[in-house]
């Protein structure tokens, strides 16, 4: 047996220092300590039994050393089994004094108990935890069968009472992982207890001894070894069987694993955590499905699935890939998937998502308008896009997306008013960006300055601000933006600390304070905003230290400084000039029956339509598109010459390709008062959620209704931003006409899917309302934007 003194010094000679960073030598190194630990103890064994053999008891052992992956300076856990029988109590403490006290005098931290195979059932029954480490119990020296015994009789119990225990391990879970965090995005990571962490990976074993669901492998185990390693390395280091990477053990825990900066280590250690965390939650939901599907139940047990449109479908909690879709004929099915996921707050099932990444196509470069307007819509959907994003990440299909990503995955951020990494603070603030949409002109832009904001935080960057504007450059080209929207996202990056550094630092009372604020958003009132609002949700996204009450009120007087020196007038939103119909088929209309072209667009559709114009021909039309389960994307709508000259960009979730002859024919009936075509308009109204108007994290807060001075001199300009959804343009126009008012012209945008439409109304002689009218105009349309009117 090993002299005692020695032990620990043993176990870190035998960690093998030398080859840590060479590959594969964490498997040998643990299987060096495991053959040490089981030598050493069977001595013990021995010399405690005077060699003699014992019938009906054993030493076993549970945790690390159990499963055989113990580090240099890891806990003895071990039990004294025994049947009852063949030792009499007396005995069994005597032994279990010979075996404890040579372990403490060597200096091992140990757990230890003594046991018999009926008591061990017991406790594991009244005991989460241990019932958990029992799971996993070995024999280390004495009878085996002993210890064969008690684990067949714990893992039977596990899985006969797996109904009961699921619940209790996911919020014993739920409590650890809120104590110690999320191991990803720890700057200093508790590699065992936090999310992500070693302790998830006994609770994958646990789930999968239980039959609910079946343990991942391949990535899964390449973390775990990953975490093992640095848990190592950490032991090494510290000379203690710690399991929290501190910031003073980085650099030379860091240097043991051979990576040449720190901040690789800890962005390894944040991917190792982020694949465990995102194996075990898809564990768990597995788990809580197989457990649904055993209850019974009269009837087949078919799946309950809710169709969401574009062959994707919920079922059980997920959003699921229906068997007939083809999914190498759509490349903008992952970000369909991933819109409708992120909007209803649910997570892409894995299975869907390996589907995902490797049957569908590319998207084409640059990336289509529609595509475009999906991306927008993803950004847009609040807090459930943070799973999503994860979901497609670990996947790989942000890095198809955007390569840029790779350079930040997982980045850490040493500054201490940050709480995430690089990556997950980007989604941060894209999420807590949606709860300031209504203060900006192009909700869109601003979504994409969040997510690209800290694209520049790349190793051997100096001014991370100043390197990522030709980064989201990049990007912006790729996604197919416009110049002038490339720009104005490359402006916010390069200048989103500009604000708060000006307002936090500076005298607000000097002229040049205010100059150097116009000249970071070239003197553009709406770049301002959108900078204005860029700022707050970067700091409120950082964490508490960075958006304090202080900060906040600083920024806003800042504002209304800079806003004052702002030329006050508000630009009317521009669109061009819409198609007008041909003269050879303004012969059409006077048969009575509207004129409707259908023109396919790559996955959206252009919809003409002329009509002569009525009071409430805008209200049916929206509606009776809305009822046909068309979205409207852009529409322009002019009234010329008393004929009514439309054009509408619309998408079709369920992919039918809207019919000439069916809107005509809706078109005419509602010209008649026949309300019939918009019967299917109240039903889609019924799964359409709506949003509070209460502005919190995530949603956009009360719409606006916005009167435009100076945009025109024969009609009021009305702009409403509002949360877009089935058939608002229809309650719009039905607001105008009880409120008689005439739509003279409209020009609708959906950003991020925020509604952007401006209005141009007038009474019915053809004059702009007058002051009074106007105020109850605009509080009708907000009334109807949020659903009381």
């Amino acid at each position: 047996m090993t002299d005692v003194t020695d032990v620990a010094a043993r176990r870190l000679d035998l960690a093998g220092t030398r080859a840590f960073e060479t590959a594969g030598s964490g498997v040998q190194r643990r299987l060096r300590l495991a053959e040490f630990n089981r030598e050493w103890l069977d001595g013990i064994w021995q010399e405690a039994t005077k060699g003699q053999r014992v019938e009906g008891v054993a030493l076993a052992a549970v945790g690390s050393v159990g499963r055989g992956d113990a580090g240099p300076l890891s806990d003895y856990d071990l039990v004294l089994l025994h049947y009852g029988r063949t030792l009499s109590a007396d005995e069994i403490t005597r032994l279990a004094d010979r075996i404890w006290y040579p372990i403490w005098d060597a200096g091992v931290r140990l757990d230890h108990s003594v046991r018999t195979v009926s008591q061990c059932r017991s406790v594991a029954a009244d005991d989460l935890t241990a019932a958990v480490g029992l799971l996993d119990i070995s024999a280390v020296a004495g009878d085996a069968e002993v210890v064969a015994a008690a684990r067949a009789t714990v893992s039977h119990d596990w899985r006969a009472n797996a109904r009961k225990r699921l619940p209790q391990l996911t919020e014993a879970m739920s409590v650890r992982h809120q104590r110690h965090g999320d191991l990803a995005q720890s700057i200093e990571p508790e590699l065992k207890e936090a999310h992500g962490g070693l302790r998830d990976m006994t609770v994958l074993g646990a789930l999968a001894e239980a039959w609910l669901a079946d343990r991942p492998r391949g990535d899964v185990d390449t973390a775990y070894g990953r975490l093992l390693d640095v848990r190592d390395a950490v032991h090494v280091v510290t000379g203690r069987g710690r399991d929290r990477l501190g910031r003073e053990d980085h650099d030379a825990v860091a240097a043991l694993l051979g990576y040449d900066d720190p901040d690789d280590l800890l962005a390894d250690v944040s991917d190792a955590g982020r694949a465990i965390a995102y194996a075990l939650d898809g564990t768990v939901r597995r788990a809580g499905q197989s457990q649904r599907a055993r209850v019974l139940r009269v009837g087949p047990r078919r799946p309950q699935m809710t169709p969401l449109g574009y062959g994707l479908f919920e079922s059980d909690g997920e959003v699921v890939l229906g068997s007939g879709r083809l999914i190498d004929s759509d490349p903008h099915l992952p970000l369909r998937a991933a819109v409708l996921a992120a909007r209803a707050n649910l997570p892409i099932a894995p299975t869907t998502l390996e589907n995902l990444a490797t049957k569908c196509a590319d998207l084409p470069t640059p990336w289509s308008p529609l595509a475009r307007g999906l991306f927008s819509d993803l950004l847009s959907a609040g807090p459930g896009l943070v799973t999503v994003w994860e979901g497609l990440d670990q996947q790989g299909i942000i890095e198809r997306w955007m390569p840029e990503w790779a350079s930040v995955r997982s980045r850490p951020q040493r500054n201490a008013v940050h709480r995430h990494t690089v990556d997950r603070h980007l989604i941060e603030t894209v999420v807590h960006a949606t709860g300031l949409l209504r203060g900006v002109g192009r909700a869109d832009l601003l979504l994409l300055a969040a997510l690209l904001h800290d694209i520049g935080k790349i190793p051997g960057a100096r001014d991370h601000s100043a390197a990522g504007a030709p980064i989201a450059e990049k990007v912006m080209r790729r996604l197919g933006h416009s110049e002038e929207d490339v720009a104005v996202v490359a402006s916010l990056v390069r200048e989103h600390l500009t604000l708060i550094e000006l307002a936090t630092r500076r005298d607000h009372s000097d002229p040049r304070t205010i100059d150097a604020a116009l000249a970071a958003v070239d003197g553009n009132a709406d770049r301002f905003e959108l900078l204005l609002a860029l700022t707050e949700a970067d700091a409120v996204a950082a964490g508490p230290k960075a958006w304090t009450d202080w900060r906040a009120a600083l920024l806003g007087q800042f504002a209304t400084a800079v806003r004052a020196r702002l030329s006050p007038a508000t630009p009317a939103v521009g669109h061009p000039e819409p198609s007008l119909v041909p003269d050879d088929l303004v012969s059409t209309l006077a048969t009575g029956e509207p004129f409707v072209d259908v023109v396919s667009n790559g996955g959206s559709y252009r919809i003409d339509i002329a009509d002569r114009d009525r009071l409430g021909l805008f209200a049916d039309t929206a509606g009776l598109l809305a009822a046909e389960g068309l979205v409207v994307r852009t529409a322009v709508l002019r009234t010329v010459d008393g004929i009514a000259v439309n054009e509408w960009h619309v998408e079709s979730p369920s992919d039918t390709v809207p019919e000439k002859a069916r809107l005509v024919r809706g078109l005419t009936r509602l010209a008649t008062g026949d309300r019939g075509p918009l019967s299917l308009l109240d039903r889609r109204r019924q799964f359409a959620a709506r949003p509070s108007g209460t502005s919190t994290i995530g949603t956009p807060g009360q719409p606006r209704a916005l009167v435009v001075p100076g945009a025109s001199t024969d009609a009021t300009v009305i702009e409403v931003r509002a949360h877009d959804r089935p058939g608002l343009l229809h309650e719009l126009g039905i607001t105008f006409a009880k409120a008689g008012v005439s739509v003279r012209s409209a020009h609708i945008a959906t950003y991020a899917g925020q509604t952007l439409d401006t209005f141009y109304v007038s009474d019915f002689s053809g004059r702009p309302l007058d002051p009074a009218k106007v105020a109850q105009v605009v509080a009708v349309v907000i009334d109807t934007c949020d659903g009381t009117a």
